[in-house]
């Protein structure tokens, strides 16, 4: 899908859309929400996409969800990629090296990785006395040792051609993160692990041409966030009536495009270590969510929801 362009932009703006056709990606834990969104958003620019987690069609995770691997890698498909499915947990060395060295056998290269591992309980604004020290632990193992993991195997692979891209997942930039407080004990450690892992792999990863950075999705529309609002992503909006600031949402699109434009960016390297954001990477690179619009939730967040003002988001979209 080389030479297309993103229609819908503000003031009718066409914004070229990287082409990635011959690109291999492998998203780790694409099953839903962000990595799902990432994948379909890297096939709609010709990549080759490997769609990982724990839930395929025969077999749920402990989340108990119905969305599979399967309709990822068919949603990439449909986008103009191709999307390949495999049944990985990340926690098991054995099935990671494995995907790795089927990754080098169907393609002979990696070119872009995408840890996006979660899929965890979340006990909210427990202190860590209080909280469920096994559901602790399992937040950490799955959001922390998985990635890691997944690093080990995965990067030999993708160093052998320069220009690599390794983007970690998490929620909330270094600079908000770094000054509050986030749900819980277990829940602030994992993500400001998240960041550092960034942080440490751009050091490792700049030798061989190769970059890695820290992104984090502002609100995000995830399937279970819809779900929990009683709305649809055509009918997100009936939630605001509610939930005052869930207007400065977004779509997983979003997000997803702003991988896609990373792995586009022939400069990409003068993001190394960094803590970005979908809607920081929205105004450089001058992608939208599928309104049209380009929130701004960490900014909005500082400004607007932290310091208790009314819901607004003029000039946040």
């Amino acid at each position: 899908m080389g030479a297309t362009v993103e229609p819908g932009a503000p003031g009718g703006e066409q914004t070229p859309w990287p082409d990635l056709a011959g690109r291999v990606a492998l998203v780790a834990g694409g099953t839903r929400g962000a990595g799902r969104g990432i994948a379909v958003q890297l096939g709609a620019a010709g990549a080759t996409v490997y769609v990982t987690g724990r839930t395929s069609g025969s077999e749920r995770s402990e989340m108990d969800r119905p969305e599979t691997i399967e309709e990822t890698a068919a949603l990439v498909d449909a986008a103009g990629g191709r999307g390949i499915a495999v049944q990985v947990d990340h926690l098991v060395p054995d099935r990671v090296r494995a995907l790795v060295a089927r990754i080098a056998s169907e393609q002979g290269a990696l070119h872009i990785l995408v840890n996006d591992i979660w899929g965890a309980e979340i006990e909210w604004n427990r202190p860590v006395w209080e909280s469920s020290l096994d559901t602790g632990l399992r937040t950490l193992r799955l959001a922390v040792d998985t990635h890691a993991i997944t690093s080990h195997f995965a990067l030999p692979l993708l160093i052998e051609t320069p220009g690599g891209l390794v983007v970690e997942m998490t929620d909330g930039t270094d600079e908000y993160n770094g000054s509050r407080y986030r749900v819980s004990f277990f829940y602030d450690l994992a993500k400001a692990a998240v960041n550092r892992m960034a942080f440490a792999l751009g050091h490792e990863l700049a030798p061989y041409r190769a970059t890695a950075v820290a992104l984090t999705p502002g609100w995000l529309r995830s399937e279970a966030m819809l779900q929990a609002h009683g709305v649809t992503e055509a009918t997100w909006r009936d939630a605001v009536a509610h939930a005052p600031h869930f207007a400065i949402s977004e779509s997983p699109a979003y997000v997803g495009r702003a991988v896609a434009a990373l792995a586009g960016d022939p400069e990409v390297a003068r993001w190394n270590g960094g803590s970005l954001s979908s809607g920081q990477l929205a105004q450089v690179y001058g992608f939208t969510d599928v309104d049209g619009s380009r929130p701004d939730a960490w900014r909005y967040l500082t400004e607007v929801q932290d310091p208790g003002l009314p819901a607004d988001v003029t000039g946040y979209r």
